[in-house]
């Protein structure tokens, strides 16, 4: 059992990087485009294979790059005014303990 697991585990993983899932933001904006196009005709087969009917699906403008771009910006700013935060919070502190000392 646990060799079947870790095959199916490595051929995940493989698959992953195979496709560009692991690689940069362009790489992975370029797998998500690749598997929008593909998805939708292979679900409308299966769907009028099996006689279901499903509702249409959501469209949604997301863009991996930009929200990673985004993030990495707000990561950056938090640890550029990061000393700065500390030293007023440090300071309020102080403050504090001495308003309850007097």
């Amino acid at each position: 059992r646990f060799v079947i697991k870790g095959s199916l585990a490595g051929a995940a993983v493989y698959m992953a990087y195979d496709q560009g899932l692991l690689g940069s933001g362009t790489q992975g904006a370029e797998a998500l485009r690749k598997a929008q196009a593909a998805l939708p005709p292979a679900i409308q087969e299966w769907t009028s294979y099996l006689g279901w009917e499903l509702p249409p699906t959501p469209k949604f403008d997301f863009s991996p790059t930009d929200s990673w771009n985004k993030g990495v910006q707000t990561v950056m700013s938090a640890l550029s005014v990061a000393p700065t935060r500390a030293c007023e919070y440090t300071v309020e502190g102080w403050n504090y303990v001495k308003d309850l000392v007097k």
